[in-house]
């Protein structure tokens, strides 16, 4: 009987979730539950406050009906961005809107997971004293690289040295009692790619390829990640392509579709543009820094220096004819390519359009559509992860979990330790 209660209840929050506005009557068509129980069940989730009635449906002649709509107000999820140079933190209520954000750059995560996870939980106790530490339901982690879902552990990233095997999601679930779940940043990418673009929402079959810092891929079907095999779905930065040859590769081998195509090789090929002379952009840039980042070869690009337009427009090609494989494996209605890559816009899209069109098969994905991602660079982690958060608490294995915790609050005592274990907060970290 239990199990029928919560199965109902995640199937009502749902539909209410993903339909704004929804009367009880159409509630019930949808979630296929006997008129009564749906009422019962309504009348659970507004008396926790998950749910309630911003007002009722225009006239039709007879009584109005009630509308229901999620109370985006009833708590909120923090996410947590670790990317390879940069950390972002942020809060965000129950409808996934932000309600802030901080930002730190140059995390060197170098540094090791254990100083690292310091500094993000000084920014977390932060953001509880801002929004409040009772209404906090949940924290979304994401990394650079392969992580074991099941686990929450990073798995085999060169990206991040000294990270693997080690237990993230236990260092959090530790300091906050409340759940915790860690994911790679390609998936949350992706989700928050289905949830602020109208156009891959509607996509039933999604495939997102991020390139930066490393490269992964992440497929969405019916508005859900696909996870493989303990959660590690989508890691192909370390496929070996031919087009690759003998490139060297941090991993230690040679071939790797990263090597050739992430953002330390653009990196790598633009800074020999700037040795050599062939770039006169790049060649100013590094006179100045010491150093090339892929932005600037992106900005050399953009102010018409040829050689790191050729570059850009060489490795999306290259992007592009990997990129075919998967999408004539998984015939996704549409193809989105993010990370640091998309910035550069026209320069690479026209030729991964190009390449996957040309690799694939006369059969393969007919209405394919290949755009670069539509989100903020800048928050789409955290805006990933908060939709991660959401999803995983108002399931039906998760559901009772949330329920004891909205009618149970944390303990004032809480943030006292919090505040006890990380001292005060001494750093300028502006929203």
């Amino acid at each position: 009987m239990a199990i029928e209660r919560y199965t109902g209840l995640a199937s009502v929050l749902e539909t209410i979730r993903w339909e704004d506005g929804i009367t009880q009557a159409t509630l019930t068509d949808q979630v296929g539950l006997g008129r009564s129980v749906v009422a019962e069940r309504v009348a659970e989730l507004e008396q926790i406050g998950l749910i309630h009635s911003p007002g009722r449906a225009p006239s039709t002649g007879g009584r109005t009906a009630k509308l229901l709509s999620l109370n985006a107000q009833a708590g909120y999820v923090v996410g947590v961005d670790i990317a390879s140079n940069e950390m972002v933190v942020s809060a965000s209520d129950l409808a996934g809107a932000l309600l802030g954000t901080r930002h730190r750059e140059l995390c060197d995560v170098g540094e090791g997971p254990a100083r690292i996870l310091d500094q993000v939980n000084v920014i977390i106790q932060e953001v509880v004293r801002e929004q409040g530490h009772n209404n906090m339901l949940g924290i979304g982690v994401g990394l650079s690289g392969p992580v074991n879902f099941d686990t929450g552990t990073p798995v085999g990233v060169p990206v991040l040295p000294g990270w693997d095997d080690y237990p993230v999601r236990e260092e959090f679930a530790a300091r906050w009692p409340v759940p915790v779940w860690v994911d790679n940043r390609v998936n949350l990418l992706a989700l928050a790619e289905i949830e602020s673009n109208p156009r891959a929402a509607k996509a039933k079959h999604l495939l997102y390829f991020g390139a930066g810092a490393g490269v992964g891929a992440a497929l969405i079907t019916d508005s859900r990640l696909y996870r493989g095999s303990h959660g590690l779905a989508g890691s192909i930065g370390h496929v070996a392509v031919p087009e690759a040859g003998v490139v060297a590769c941090r991993c230690g081998r040679t071939g790797c579709l990263e090597a050739v195509t992430s953002g330390w090789a653009i990196e790598r090929d633009g800074l020999m543009l700037a040795e050599t002379g062939r770039s006169p952009y790049l060649a100013k840039v590094f006179k100045e820094s010491g150093r090339v980042r892929a932005y600037d070869v992106t900005l050399a690009a953009e102010h018409g220096d040829a050689a790191a337009t050729e570059l850009l427009s060489r490795t999306a090609a290259l992007l592009g004819s990997s990129l075919a494989t998967l999408v004539s494996f998984f015939a996704p209605h549409m193809l989105v390519v993010g990370g640091g890559i998309a910035r550069a816009k026209d320069i690479v899209l026209k030729p991964i359009q190009q390449a996957v069109l040309e690799r694939l098969p006369s059969t393969g994905a007919p209405d394919l559509i290949v755009e670069l991602s539509a989100i903020d660079e800048q928050v789409g982690g955290v805006v990933g992860a908060a939709q991660l958060v959401l999803g995983e608490l108002f399931s039906k294995q998760n559901l009772p979990g949330l329920l004891a915790r909205l009618t149970e609050p944390l303990p004032r005592s809480l943030e006292q330790d919090q505040e006890q274990d990380q001292g005060p907060v001494t750093e300028d970290l502006s929203a």
